[in-house]
């Protein structure tokens, strides 16, 4: 492609991209990270790189990233206890085409199941649910965000007639709130259930409760059955991305030979992103263990220290624990938008995400706290 743009569209190029580099300096309030840097893998953008088909099994497609796609998931099962030779998954475009995958799998098992998720689950799950056409209620949350297990206990007992399918947050959207998957399994074991299906979305968590003590009860070694992770939250990307695992013998239920590309259709879309899976690659192949490690340790720091000097300032700031989520409320519109915060209900969070540097918290913090004073 040798054209060129005219002086016009390179200026409105130009614009943007200074616009994306002010806005990207002021948010606090997304899981995203944004310290990356992937200059060294620009070059793979001269390909079409298409992961067609089963990231495990060959093609006739030749132009992918597959085999980097494998190391990525192999590093993501050992984190996650997988269970040896019994584990699949691939690369998503991000954490909700994972979760939709772990609710296809429990429909395919469980095709008259109900499937069960707190107040506290993203919004993107109802859609899921719809497109799926699977049953469902919503069960209450506690205060913290976690799910309220004694709802769930008393509705499942209700509705026995039906396999439960279990959506559990492992770092639910505004408090990072984790259900608790262990507790899930005492409630079947207490009713007698023995056929149950429990998909965690652990979009941010994902890559944090691994190194956490205690480990939260959420991975394959808990009893999750499938588990979705957000690849462009903790680790960092320019591109949204997911990981997706789940148990190999639920998988192979689904998958489909394709004879024109020579390889199985188990994955949702057809065509998936190759470049996604370089990105995660040269991320993990970066960091390692121990690099992922210092992240959660740096952020968990920076959370304290930003809780600390709230409460300092007499404002009701709280987490969760082991979170990396603060909470305070909400301060004026006009700061909302200025530092790109989520809030809900009056309610206002900060992420201290890894990239977050300590002059930046201080510089947010000494904008709001007078103006969440004012408002309460």
């Amino acid at each position: 492609m040798n054209s060129k743009l005219s002086d016009l569209d390179q200026s409105k190029l130009d614009s943007l991209y200074q616009e994306l580099k002010e806005n990207t300096k002021n948010f606090l309030g997304y899981p995203v990270s944004k310290d990356f840097d992937y200059k060294s893998i620009l070059p793979f953008l001269e390909f079409p790189l298409n992961n067609l088909g089963d990231p495990f099994m060959p093609s006739t497609w030749k132009v992918d990233t597959r085999k980097l796609e494998c190391e990525v998931l192999e590093f993501m099962a050992d984190i996650l206890n997988a269970p040896k030779d019994n584990w699949w998954g691939y690369i998503t475009n991000g954490g909700s085409e994972g979760n939709m995958y772990g609710l296809y799998l429990a429909r395919e098992i469980y095709p008259k199941g109900m499937v069960y998720f707190s107040q506290s689950t993203h919004y993107s799950v109802n859609k899921n649910l719809r497109i799926l056409n699977m049953h469902r209620v919503v069960i209450n949350s506690q205060d913290n965000g976690e799910m309220d297990y004694n709802d769930l206990r008393e509705t499942i007992s209700r509705n026995r007639h039906m396999p439960p399918i279990i959506f559990a947050n492992i770092g639910s959207t505004m408090k990072e709130a984790k259900d608790d998957i262990s507790k899930i399994k005492k409630i079947m074991k207490d009713l007698a259930i023995d056929e149950y299906y429990i998909h965690c979305d652990a979009a941010l968590c994902g890559m944090i409760a691994p190194f956490l003590d205690p480990k939260p009860a959420f991975d394959f070694a808990d009893g999750a059955d499938s588990i979705s992770i957000s690849g462009h939250k903790f680790i960092g990307s320019p591109i949204p991305s997911g990981i997706l695992l789940a148990k190999k013998e639920n998988v192979n239920r689904i998958s489909t030979a394709i004879s024109y590309i020579g390889s199985k259709d188990t994955t949702i879309p057809g065509s998936r992103n190759g470049f996604n899976a370089l990105i995660l690659w040269y991320a993990i192949k970066s960091l390692g263990l121990e690099g992922f490690k210092a992240r959660v340790n740096d952020s968990l720091k920076k959370t304290d220290y930003t809780i600390d000097k709230l409460l300092k300032a007499g404002i009701k700031a709280w987490k969760n624990p082991n979170a990396i989520t603060v909470l305070m409320p909400a301060p004026e519109q006009e700061l909302i938008d200025k530092w790109q915060l989520a809030t809900e209900n009056g309610t206002t969070h900060l992420i201290l995400m890894p990239n977050t540097a300590y002059e930046h918290i201080d510089k947010i913090l000494d904008d709001i706290i007078p103006s969440i004073k004012k408002n309460n």
